[in-house]
């Protein structure tokens, strides 16, 4: 797919992210980072931190992080946080601590917490939370066996990928599909055009 470019002098877009997913969603939408430059920094939770102020806070010191180490450029940085009431759900590479959550989560709806900050070279910045909710139908073991089995768990927040085989078991979504994802793409858009970068394909058509 061929994708437009941004105006002759507009700052570069830098995806403060290793996810692929994310970088898939940006493509989708047109949006192709100049660069791709993933944040460094301590994930771990805070004391009585909740879920929604845990991915804020993620999303702002991601985007903080990168902009030190590319203060020309306008950085895009998100965090996804899956909690179930106040308990957060993390990435997982080990398969017990998947099946645990999957169990937590069989039967049962929980949140997904899905935060965007950007910030763009003259120190502007930019957030917004969007917070979904996603009900699990009851899982069997030999559900959350062959879930397991696929390896698509690991590395995802609750231990499931919506994208992949675990849509079988959502029969409940509220809020923004994108989000659950990894980055919910209409916020992003308002964010990045605020801070003047809007969407190239739309930016370009004459009136």
């Amino acid at each position: 797919m061929s994708l437009a470019h941004p105006a002759p002098g507009a700052a570069p877009l830098v995806l403060a992210s290793a996810s692929p997913r994310r970088l898939d969603l940006l493509r989708q939408i047109g949006l192709e980072p100049d660069a791709i430059v993933p944040a460094d920094i301590d994930e771990t939770p805070q004391k009585r931190e909740l879920p929604p102020q845990l991915a804020r806070r993620l999303a702002r010191a991601k985007a903080a992080a990168v902009a030190q180490l590319r203060p020309d450029s306008l950085v895009l940085a998100a965090d996804t946080v899956v909690a179930v009431g106040r308990r957060v759900l993390p990435k997982t590479e080990d398969p017990e601590e998947a099946r645990r959550h999957l169990g937590l989560l069989s039967g049962r709806r929980h949140r997904v917490h899905a935060a965007v900050a950007v910030i763009s070279p003259d120190g502007r910045r930019a957030e917004r939370l969007v917070t979904s909710i996603v009900a699990f139908k009851r899982l069997t073991e030999a559900e959350i066996a062959g879930y397991l089995a696929t390896g698509e768990w690991r590395d995802k927040a609750g231990a499931y990928a919506i994208q992949g085989r675990a849509a079988a078991f959502v029969r409940f979504l509220s809020g923004s599909y994108s989000g659950v994802v990894g980055l919910p793409v209409a916020e992003t858009v308002a964010l990045l055009t605020g801070l003047g970068r809007p969407l190239p394909w739309i930016a370009h058509v004459c009136c």
